[in-house]
């Protein structure tokens, strides 16, 4: 058998390394700071449904249609998702 993704419209934001305050806006609670100085620089965590995931810059947030967030490469975001023009 073969399913198709339905259409849904997701919010989401590429984090850039510079734009931690727009994450945060999006995320709030569930973004998680990194411990380690070095990592913190190139790297954030996200509480999703499976546990924190880390996000490296260029990675897009996700939210999900119940609420929940979690990281996504840029090459699979490409394929799944196109920009809505209202």
């Amino acid at each position: 058998m073969k399913f198709r993704k339905k259409p849904v419209e997701i919010e989401a934001i590429q984090w850039t390394g510079d734009n931690m305050e727009a994450i945060s806006q999006l995320v709030g609670e569930d973004l998680v700071p990194m411990e380690d100085e070095h990592e913190a620089q190139t790297k954030i965590g996200i509480v999703t449904l499976e546990g924190v995931m880390t996000a490296s810059i260029g990675d897009w947030i996700i939210k999900g249609v119940n609420g929940e967030f979690y990281p996504c490469k840029p090459d699979i975001f490409q394929k799944t998702y196109e920009e809505v023009h209202e």
